[in-house]
């Protein structure tokens, strides 16, 4: 497992650790939560945008094979 440490304002670390603590969760669940949750945006937008380019392009794909 890798490990990655970020730097937090007092005020947004506080703010993590009382939502944690409220909802029976780690402050590490919801950062891991939050990081996989903009991973998962970021691949449906590339992906999103690579069908647009396919579609768009479609008969140049077609003439090149691909």
């Amino acid at each position: 497992m890798n490990e990655v440490i970020i730097g937090m304002s007092g005020e947004e670390w506080a703010e993590l650790v009382d939502l944690a603590d409220a909802t029976g969760h780690s402050p590490e669940a919801y950062a891991l939560e939050a990081v996989r949750g903009r991973l998962r945006a970021e691949r449906e937008a590339v992906a999103g945008q690579a069908r647009r380019l396919a579609e768009r392009h479609a008969a140049l794909l077609e003439r090149l094979g691909a």
